[in-house]
């Protein structure tokens, strides 16, 4: 999974990117200090990992991953090629989704870019170039299937036809100001937009970064950030509240220390931790086990994975000679105290080619090359 983080120059974006990877990237009060994108990568916090290490004693633990790219500081006019706009949305076509960092916090010693803070025209501004983008992808989609259109192929202009009124909705929508994520779709017209590859259809999670004195004192209660949340409800994105200065100190602590932090702060979580839930959440990503003496592992697969795809992530041979599965849920087996338990109380499942893999089972795949 690779997420971007994204925002207008100064917003806290590389702070941000700083605490969930320790990777140092450059940090300055001026714009475009990002230019060639940092790129880290991050464990996926699971305390199960821990669990089933403490009864396998395994000679490592390896958990799931999630890649951060810290995308250039954006401006008006990335659309047409203003400041780093090219490399802006080369960027953010690679990624799997977005982290819309949005500076919801005054400081006169941090410039901003349109002199003054505002999380809805910042949020449009960055918006409106990926739809301004999208437009002119989208027209050339149009015009490609006008052309289609033409043939003497009953079956080939039926499906051009399906395509046609799917762009034309969403040149609709985009001209309206729209990204593709909040318009409606049915399952067979999301296959349609997929295959144009639109930058406003990517999954985004906004990121309300607020002072460290708000986080203390209940961030709902911000202005700016109660406008921000107006705005998300609005086209289908999820948001968390974060303060990037605090999450930088959170990372230089230990891991007992910064669970004191936490508490002192009145929370049970980091805001790296919310942001990886949420992305799992916006994605539709799950997390199948596996454990022994050897290595205990987290996978991560998107939800409605079946089992020999779910073996294909370990191995291609585990896929292609696939037999069958054994599973057990992680809660039974903790339940149980051991696998061998487990299995005598019946426990352990037998699934085939058709299981849809659960969040938390633990897999041994058996299989024949």
């Amino acid at each position: 999974m690779k997420l971007g983080i994204v925002g207008l120059p100064n917003v806290g974006k590389s702070t941000l990117f700083n605490a969930i990877t320790k990777a140092g990237a450059e940090c300055a009060n001026y714009p475009f200090c990002t230019i060639d994108p940092n790129v880290g990568i991050v464990y996926v916090p699971d305390e199960r990992l821990e669990k089933l290490a403490e009864m396998y004693d395994p000679e490592k633990v390896t958990p799931a991953t999630i890649e951060f790219v810290d995308i250039a500081g954006l401006v008006k006019g990335a659309s047409r090629g203003e400041g780093l706009g090219n490399k802006f949305l080369a960027h953010i076509r690679e990624v799997d989704a977005i982290v819309h960092v949005v500076r919801c916090f005054a400081d006169p010693n941090i410039v901003h870019v349109d002199g003054s803070v505002d999380p809805k025209r910042d949020v449009e501004t960055i918006n409106l170039e990926l739809v301004f983008a999208d437009l002119e992808t989208i027209q050339k989609r149009i015009e490609k299937t006008a052309v289609s259109l033409k043939t003497h192929d009953a079956r080939l202009k039926a499906r051009c036809q399906e395509e046609m009124e799917v762009y034309q909705r969403i040149k609709a929508g985009l001209e309206d100001g729209l990204p593709v994520r909040a318009l409606d779709f049915t399952e067979e017209e999301k296959a349609i937009v997929r295959q144009a590859f639109l930058l406003t259809e990517k999954p985004v999670i906004y990121a309300a970064n607020v002072s460290e004195d708000d986080l203390a004192g209940g961030a709902e209660a911000n202005p700016l950030v109660q406008k921000l949340n107006s705005l998300v409800q609005t086209e289908n994105a999820e948001m968390i509240v974060i303060c990037a200065k605090i999450e930088e100190e959170i990372a230089q602590l230990d891991e007992g220390e910064r669970v004191e932090y936490l508490k002192a702060l009145g929370n049970d979580e980091s805001g790296l931790d919310k942001l990886i839930k949420k992305s799992y959440k916006l994605l539709g990503l799950i997390s199948f086990l596996t454990a022994g003496k050897t290595e205990v592992r987290a996978w991560t697969i998107k939800q409605g994975t079946k089992a020999p795809q779910a073996a294909g992530k370990i191995h291609s041979d585990m896929e292609k000679g696939f037999i069958r599965a054994e599973i057990v849920s992680y809660n039974d087996l903790m339940a149980c105290g051991s696998y061998a338990a487990a299995r005598e109380k019946g426990l352990v499942r037998l699934e085939g080619k058709d299981y849809v893999m659960q969040d938390g089972d633990v897999t041994i795949f058996r299989f024949n090359v």
